[in-house]
């Protein structure tokens, strides 16, 4: 509660200097990304609003001055009420996780074309739609000296990279009629991260694996890095109806993040264990089997395992930067040493 109330005394302070509380939306909120950039708008004093289903985990919005607006994103007259009169909306929320590509276009594709929509139709004086999409929408980059940019053409590799781009097609549509700012996220680690969570317990054992022989670089950003970001994208004039990259400045190779995982553990080094292609693919097919028995999608797929192969997953920021001053603030040790101590405090580790 004592939480609470500091939010809510910045938000009076915020008040008080510009007259009016602005308002945001925000979709995803409960999952990973979606909660740090609530908490950074709460922060900087706007009135939050929050789109969860019914079934969502609320752990990362409680005693926090949000309201929860009760709704999934295929009910189109429930969004046309959650998105009426705000300021901004930040849609966050996707599948990260499905049986199959039209299972993904429903989560992605649609759900994006139905926000959207709904904000056209009865919200004419939205100040900005922030659409958070996927570095997969475009695929690897060709080499280490090229890293892809907002004019590379997208050849995405997975169904997920697929429906995110379908997704960004939806709202490419309303150019000229809403205002808004696509922003590609590369992977992404930080508190509150269940994706890269195995990797950190991994390495707390003393290993560390790396994917084939030949060292593979990825672009990686913080979660605090990528939230402010994001919000940077979606308050700047100069964003309007563009495309970004926001993530880290330098490229990484696994050997530099697992040597930064393990020095936040206070470890020197780890027993790094390579894995051939052909067995990471193999993997990923037996995993995809026994996902076809289960209920939920699995979350290590043939797809998944084509993605992991991939040597440079890597983009270029420099668009951010000349737009609206993105800067990477968070460097790998600090960051890594950050998670853990997440971790550790919040007894996951």
């Amino acid at each position: 509660m004592r939480n609470a109330f500091i939010f809510t005394l910045r938000s009076f302070k915020y008040k008080k200097i510009i007259g009016k509380i602005l308002k945001v939306l925000v979709t995803g909120a409960t999952g990973f990304v979606g909660s740090h950039v609530a908490d950074k708008l709460i922060e900087k004093g706007y009135e939050v609003k929050c789109i969860a289903r019914k079934t969502s985990n609320l752990r990362w919005l409680e005693n926090k001055p949000v309201e929860i607006i009760e709704t999934s994103l295929n009910d189109k007259e429930k969004l046309k009420k959650a998105v009426e009169g705000v300021d901004y909306i930040y849609h966050i929320a996707g599948l990260v996780f499905a049986k199959d590509y039209d299972e993904f276009l429903k989560g992605n594709r649609d759900a994006t074309k139905n926000i959207i929509e709904a904000c056209a139709e009865v919200n004419p004086n939205l100040k900005r739609f922030l659409f958070v999409s996927s570095q997969t929408v475009c695929g690897p980059s060709p080499s280490l000296e090229n890293p892809i940019d907002e004019n590379y053409i997208c050849k995405p590799l997975t169904s997920y990279g697929k429906s995110k781009k379908a997704a960004e097609d939806e709202v490419l549509k309303f150019k000229g009629t809403i205002p808004f700012t696509i922003v590609r996220a590369p992977a992404v680690y930080g508190p509150r991260d269940t994706a890269t969570y195995d990797v950190f317990k991994l390495v707390k054992k003393g290993f560390g694996t790396l994917i084939g022989l030949n060292p593979k670089y990825v672009s990686l950003i913080h979660s605090d890095d990528l939230a402010r970001g994001i919000i940077q994208a979606a308050e700047s004039d100069r964003s309007i109806d563009q495309t970004y990259f926001v993530s880290s400045e330098k490229f990484y190779n696994w050997d530099e993040i697992i040597a930064a995982m393990a020095a936040g553990f206070g470890k020197k080094s780890v027993m790094k264990i390579k894995i051939p292609h052909a067995i990471v693919l193999s993997l990923a097919w037996i995993s995809e089997q026994f996902g076809k028995l289960s209920s939920k999608p699995p979350v290590f797929n043939y797809e998944k395992g084509i993605d992991f192969i991939q040597d440079y997953w890597i983009c270029s920021t420099q668009k951010a930067i000349n737009d609206f001053g993105f800067q990477q603030k968070m460097s790998l040790e600090n960051g890594m040493k950050d998670t853990i101590n997440w971790y550790i405090n919040n007894k996951w580790l």
